[in-house]
């Protein structure tokens, strides 16, 4: 039996990169979004998001990835 308290609220913050051709990080968009709660004390959960970035941020023979992620909970 795990005793503690239920997560009630929090986010998950996404830092997405946009990398160019010879790998050059050229521009980090920021997004946030809710945490799935309530998370009961000693439950784990697993979930899968889409960040979306605007297509004039993402130029030909650039891509995209999330290289920092932080949540925060109360």
């Amino acid at each position: 039996m795990t005793t503690g308290t239920p997560v009630r609220s929090g986010t998950v913050a996404f830092g997405t990169h946009v990398i160019g051709a010879l790998g050059i990080d050229w521009a980090t968009v920021d997004s946030t979004v809710l945490l799935p709660t309530p998370i009961a004390p000693g439950a784990r959960k697993r979930r899968t998001w889409t960040v979306c970035v605007d297509s004039w941020r993402v130029p030909l023979g650039m891509h995209v990835e999330t290289r920092e992620v932080s949540v925060r909970w109360e």
